[in-house]
């Protein structure tokens, strides 16, 4: 049984955040490109959980890479260029229909870049953190983490900021412009 500080704990909990996507990477590749509505629908809900993913990252988990594991600062830098890209990819995959034959590529390029991303993370940033970080000041990312994915942007905003403060500032901002287009657009629903 895992203790409530275990629960919140940051890389568990973007772990989980992992996981989910790589499920609907899982079914988008099972579905092929037949299933036009449904790959849409799939695709804006990966957009919308690696939008709010990157986020609560940003504002959190390269800030105590930098402050916590030597030599945080080069990782953190590397982490960042990574979700840049992504970002620009999700915006264009973004502005690409389902049926265009360009979509299925920026898909596959996306997909790519995340699961790769995901290596890294787990691999290497995740170990280092956990082993220059307290299990209190993991369980406090944690939760950082999960209320800043509440408000955050649901949608890719590459020429935003990506670091404190401006990105702390700027995303709750973004985040709600968001919500609203998305409720009046039905989009991830």
């Amino acid at each position: 049984m895992m203790s409530a500080d275990q629960d919140t704990d940051v890389v568990t909990v973007l772990t989980h955040d992992h996981r989910e996507v790589e499920e609907m990477f899982g079914e988008l590749e099972r579905l092929g490109e037949a299933d036009t509505e449904r790959r849409g629908e799939l695709t804006e809900k990966v957009i919308i959980e690696l939008a709010r993913h990157s986020v609560a990252e940003e504002a959190y988990l390269y800030p105590a890479v930098r402050d916590l594991v030597p030599g945080g600062g080069q990782l953190a830098d590397r982490e960042l260029a990574e979700h840049a890209e992504a970002e620009r990819t999700m915006k264009e995959l973004e502005r690409t229909d389902v049926s265009d034959p360009r979509h299925a590529a920026l898909l596959g390029k996306l997909m790519a870049e995340i699961r790769a991303h995901v290596r890294e993370e787990e691999g290497d940033l995740f170990p280092l953190l956990r082993s220059h970080a307290s299990a209190s000041q993991l369980a406090e990312l944690g939760h950082k983490v999960q209320a800043v994915k509440k408000i955050a942007p649901t949608r890719p905003h590459p020429a935003a900021p990506d670091t404190p403060p401006a990105n702390k500032l700027m995303a709750p901002v973004a985040g709600l412009v968001d919500r609203v287009r998305d409720a009046i657009t039905g989009r991830g629903h």
